[in-house]
């Protein structure tokens, strides 16, 4: 099997549990294509008494999908030797056959059970009765067997925090363990790529975590030997591009009805800031309410978005912004854009969209790698707290990114990506004194404040570079 890159504390969190000598149920959950399979494959290959994938209801009709996931169900119990070869009824019947199994089995087995349920959402048709039958199992057996091990795995992140971790009916409490898996940092890309045979400089990984974000499977689709450009015009922008629809897959996969949960993200995707609750409902026509509730949480459980709040902001003013790196990059290149021809990168990487979305998506890295920003600040270790923070003059002043710290210590961050050291001019200069001291102004701020660059490759020294008290480069964002 292929090397398990990063994820060292849930192997290690993985191999407890394994070795507690109790029941234990345990979930594994975050966006789809993150690699939540292949670490629960990777530590237990060897160890599995029972593994079943659910099928994808993007395969069949609904009215089809409830006996057909059965069904597979009871082909896996099959294939690992339950001899009945009658269909289950219903999914007690199913889940008692599982059983069974591993009745049967521990007369030859000793030690752990580990029983892998991948994909479960899907498995929960409307009117199938799953969930109420994966409760009986639970709770009126596995429950009480020390050997047992049940690991669930689920991408609709909505639908295992409401049914699972915040189950208030039969599983309420009996989760023993959960493990959210985010996308790669940075570091971790850059071992992935390595250990692939992937030669790319810091400055096009920046690029490619831009396009694809942290996300294993879509890195795993990069080729040895070619450009990025190449890579993304091979994945995104050819006619059968690996990645050119995948957009629609992963929504249709992940939400019941996707079409509210891709307006959101459309908007979103053209405003660096976000909008407000009411601004998005304005936009999409959404209804204000419980509708609107629901599509918000759902992309915010499934950590495509995030909510925040400005910097001394009001908290009835809360603004939601699109953090997913690849839905940001597909939106705004791919998705609803069939014009663009199959060398699209390779011939307009120089283009002013290009360039205002790569300042975009900047930004967006920064607020992910923002443990790796206070390392290079060297206050890792000191309590913060971390927003925009917008002026409400008249010049409507912008700061990308404000670290309050614990030790009195205002840090005004500005981001610039850029293709070599960057600049100041005497412009940007006086654009930033005019900023910092409406800032200080208008925040009554009594700390000491430091500006701070993030950048990619340093800053050229002249007269005006003094201004920063820090600056960041793209080689600090990979510590």
């Amino acid at each position: 099997m292929e090397k398990l890159i990063g994820r060292v504390r849930e192997v290690a969190e993985l191999e407890q549990i394994y070795n507690s000598g109790k029941p234990e149920l345990v979930v594994v959950y975050g966006r789809r294509r993150v690699g939540k399979t292949f670490l629960v494959r990777s530590v237990f290959a060897e160890r599995m008494a029972f593994s079943h994938a659910a099928l994808s209801p993007i395969e069949f009709e609904q009215a089809q999908l409830s006996q057909n996931q059965l069904l597979a169900f009871h082909t896996s119990l099959v294939n690992h030797g339950v001899t009945d070869d009658t269909l289950p009824g219903n999914w007690i019947e199913a889940f008692d056959r599982l059983r069974k199994y591993l009745v049967k089995r521990r007369m030859t087995h000793s030690g752990r059970q580990v029983v892998f349920i991948d994909e479960l959402p899907w498995m929960d048709v409307k009117g199938s009765g799953f969930v109420t039958a994966l409760e009986h199992f639970w709770n009126n057996w596995a429950s009480a067997q020390p050997d047992v091990m049940l690991i669930v795995c689920g991408s609709a992140t909505s639908w295992i925090s409401d049914h699972l971790l915040n189950n208030y009916g039969g599983l309420y409490g009996r989760i023993t363990a959960e493990f959210k898996l985010s996308p790669f940092s940075l570091r971790e890309c850059e071992d992935y790529y390595h250990s692939h045979n992937i030669a790319m400089s810091r400055y096009d990984q920046v690029q490619c975590y831009m396009a694809m974000g942290g996300i294993p499977y879509y890195l795993s689709l990069l080729k040895p030997g070619l450009s990025l450009s190449q890579n993304l015009d091979n994945l995104f922008f050819s006619r059968n591009g690996r990645l050119r629809h995948e957009f629609d897959r992963l929504f249709n996969s992940l939400f019941s009805t996707p079409e509210p949960y891709v307006k959101v993200v459309k908007l979103l995707s053209g405003k660096r800031e976000g909008y407000t609750r009411r601004e998005i409902a304005e936009h999409t026509k959404i209804p204000y309410g419980g509708g609107l509730s629901q599509v918000l949480k759902g992309l915010e459980v499934s950590d495509f978005v995030q909510s925040y709040l400005r910097y001394q902001g009001s908290k009835r003013e809360v603004h939601f912004r699109l953090t997913d790196h690849f839905v940001l990059f597909h939106s705004t290149f791919v998705s609803g854009h069939p014009e663009h021809s199959e060398t699209f990168w390779s011939d307009n990487f120089l283009l002013p969209s290009l360039n205002a979305w790569r300042g975009f998506a900047f930004e967006s890295i920064c607020f992910t790698h923002i443990d790796a920003i206070k390392n290079a600040l060297g206050v890792r270790s000191v309590n913060t707290t971390h927003s925009p923070w917008r002026s409400k003059g008249s010049k409507h002043w912008q700061i990308d990114l404000v670290i309050d710290r614990a030790d009195r210590v205002v840090n005004l961050c500005e981001m610039k990506f850029s293709n070599k050291e960057y600049e100041i001019t005497k412009q940007y200069d006086e654009e930033l004194r005019n900023k910092v001291a409406a800032f200080i102004e208008e925040t009554k701020c009594r700390m000491s404040v430091h500006p701070t660059l993030v950048t990619t490759f340093g800053l050229v020294k002249n007269i005006y570079s003094g201004f920063f008290q820090n600056v960041i480069t793209i080689d600090d964002l990979f510590d």
